[in-house]
C-alpha cells in the first residue's frame, strides 16, 4: 500500500511521516531538503531559479516513485509529485516567477511522467493556517526559509485548498493542524492514527 502526506511548507509532513512510520512499521520516504542544490538560490531569486528547482523536484519525485513501485512494503511518502505541478509550479507561473514557456515545458514533462506512476491509496492532507505555518517554519530554523514571504504561503494555501477540493485520485484524509497537534500530544497523534485505521479499512 502507498500512503502520502501532503501539505504546505511547515505543515508538519516530515514529522507526521516519521511518527506514522514508527507506529506502523511503514517504509518512509522523505523529501530531501538539506541536499537540494537549488533551494537557497531559489528563495533569494525565485524568478531566476524557479524552473531549475521545479525540474529538480520532478526528477527527484520520479526517482522516489520508482522506489515506491519496486517496494514490497507499505510506503509512506513525505510530499507528492502532484503538489509540485498543481501547487508550486502553477503558483510560480501565476506570480510571473516562471516564464510561460518554461511552465509549459515543465507541465508537458509532468503529464508524461504522471502517466507512468500510481497515485497514493491514501492521501493525508495537512491543512494549516498561515500563522501556524510561519510559527512552525520559524521553530525549525532553516536559514533558506527565513526569507519566505507571508503572501507566498497564503497563495500556496489557496492552491492547496483548490487542489484538495477536486482531488479524485484516491481516498483522502484531511487533518486540521491548527487543532490537531500530533507532534505535541499523544492524544492528538492517537486521533490521527484512529482516522488512518478507519480509512485503511475502506481500502481493502
Amino acid at each position: 500500500m502507498y500512503i502520502a502526506v501532503a501539505g504546505n511548507i511547515g505543515s508538519g509532513k516530515t514529522t507526521l511521516t516519521e511518527l506514522l512510520s514508527k507506529h506502523y512499521g511503514w517504509e518512509a520516504h522523505y523529501e530531501e531538503v538539506d541536499d537540494n542544490p537549488y533551494l537557497d538560490d531559489f528563495y533569494k531569486d525565485m524568478q531566476r531559479w524557479s524552473f531549475n528547482l521545479q525540474v529538480y523536484f520532478l526528477n527527484k519525485r520520479l526517482q522516489e516513485m520508482l522506489k515506491v513501485k519496486s517496494s514490497n512494503n507499505t510506503v509512506i511518502q513525505d510530499r507528492t509529485i502532484y503538489e509540485d505541478a498543481h501547487i508550486f509550479a502553477a503558483n510560480l507561473n501565476d506570480m510571473g516567477l516562471m516564464e510561460t514557456r518554461d511552465f509549459n515545458t515543465y507541465s508537458s514533462l509532468f503529464v508524461r511522467i504522471s502517466s507512468f506512476i500510481t497515485p497514493p491509496d491514501l492521501l493525508i492532507y495537512l491543512r494549516a493556517s498561515v500563522p501556524v505555518l510561519v510559527n512552525q517554519i520559524q521553530k525549525r530554523g532553516r536559514p533558506f526559509e527565513a526569507s519566505i514571504r507571508i503572501d507566498y504561503l497564503q497563495r500556496l494555501n489557496e492552491r492547496y485548498e483548490a487542489w484538495i477540493s477536486k482531488y479524485q485520485l484516491g481516498k483522502i484524509l484531511i487533518i486540521d493542524v491548527d487543532k490537531v497537534k500530533f507532534s505535541e500530544t499523544k492524544e492528538d497523534l492517537r486521533y490521527v492514527i484512529n482516522k488512518i485505521d478507519a480509512a485503511q479499512h475502506g481500502l481493502f
